[in-house]
Parts: structure tokens; C-alpha cells; sequence
């Protein structure tokens, strides 16, 4: 034991069925993880759905005193609603990213989340020196954010694979032609 935390995120959990995450639960009370994340990998959960993912998690674990958190993606501008969602409903680990700074459309922006908290340990002016002298730059070569094909994707449950590859494109803004080409190989 080198004395680490470890946690095991359940990644795409949107995609997997019921009798899946009972069988993955299962498994994790056996292991000596400390924490089970709910994470919304393709951001296509709502409210309602990260509520009965933590209450589902935290009723596996209560027994065996793993901490249940939560991982949300902004596909939808959902990432901060869904992670005040799962603080309140009990999970106890919550992830951000500065700016909400992250793969596809980024996840839970930090600032967001240490401004609604308001706690006095946590210090927010110092963060907002650091998006503006080291994230904000990276705007310039990434894509992130409320960008619409990252929207679709979240909407349809999809990967957000396509949406980087087609931000790529001379086709970035033909959303209709993106939006249709993803339903058609539904």
C-alpha cells in the first residue's frame, strides 16, 4: 500500500444497460478502489437520470464506504447543472477543468463550480488571473465548448469522435449535412 486514492470511472454509462452497471457495481464493492465515478462520457445525461446514477452507485457502496463522483461532459451545456446535480444528491467528488477546458466540448468549467460552492477556503479571483493568462491562449488552437456539432452529438448519445473529425472540415458549419449524416447510421 502506497497509501494512493484510486477511483474507477464507468466510462459511456449511457450507453450501458442496467443489468451491466449492477454486474460493474458488483465487481468494484470487491476492490479496494476508494471512489465510483458516474461519468457522462458523450454528455447526454439529464438531471434526472444523474440523480438515479448516484443514488444507484451510493446504494452499492454504502456498505463497503467507497465515495461515489461524478465526471459530466458539456455536449449539451449540461456539465455544471449535472454535477450541482450529483454534489447534491450525495456524490462527494466532483471533477472540473479550468474553463471547462477538455476533450469535445470540455466538462465542468472549475470557476463555475467554485463560485457556486462558496466556500471561503477556495479563493476564486487567483483562478480567474490563470484562465485569462494560460487558458485563454489556448483558444486560439482548440476547440472546446458550446460548439454545435458537439451539441448533436450530445443529443444523439453519441461519441464526440465525429464532431472533432468534422471541425476539421471546410464543412465545420454545414451543421444540417453533419446532423444528417449521423442519423442516417442510426
Amino acid at each position: 500500500d502506497k497509501g494512493y486514492e484510486t477511483a474507477c470511472n464507468i466510462m459511456a454509462i449511457s450507453t450501458v444497460s442496467e443489468v451491466e452497471i449492477d454486474q460493474c457495481l458488483e465487481t468494484l464493492i470487491e476492490t479496494p478502489v476508494d471512489t465510483v465515478v458516474v461519468v457522462d462520457s458523450y454528455g447526454a445525461l439529464y438531471h434526472e437520470q444523474i440523480r438515479y446514477l448516484v443514488e444507484k452507485y451510493q446504494n452499492a457502496m454504502k456498505d463497503v464506504g467507497k465515495e461515489v463522483g461524478i465526471h459530466a461532459h458539456n455536449n449539451q451545456q449540461l456539465a455544471f447543472a449535472n454535477t450541482i446535480e450529483a454534489l447534491v444528491t450525495g456524490a462527494n467528488r466532483l471533477d472540473s477543468t479550468m474553463m471547462g477546458l477538455g476533450r469535445g466540448a470540455g466538462n465542468c468549467p472549475t470557476e463555475l463550480l467554485i463560485g457556486f460552492l462558496r466556500n471561503p477556503k477556495f479563493h476564486i479571483r487567483p483562478i480567474y488571473d490563470f484562465l485569462a493568462e494560460h487558458v485563454n491562449p489556448l483558444r486560439d488552437s482548440l476547440d472546446w465548448g458550446a460548439l454545435v456539432p458537439y451539441n448533436i452529438t450530445g443529443q444523439l448519445n453519441e461519441h464526440p469522435r465525429t464532431a472533432i473529425g468534422v471541425l476539421k472540415t471546410d464543412d465545420r458549419d454545414d451543421y444540417v449535412k453533419y446532423y444528417d449524416s449521423l442519423i442516417a447510421d442510426i
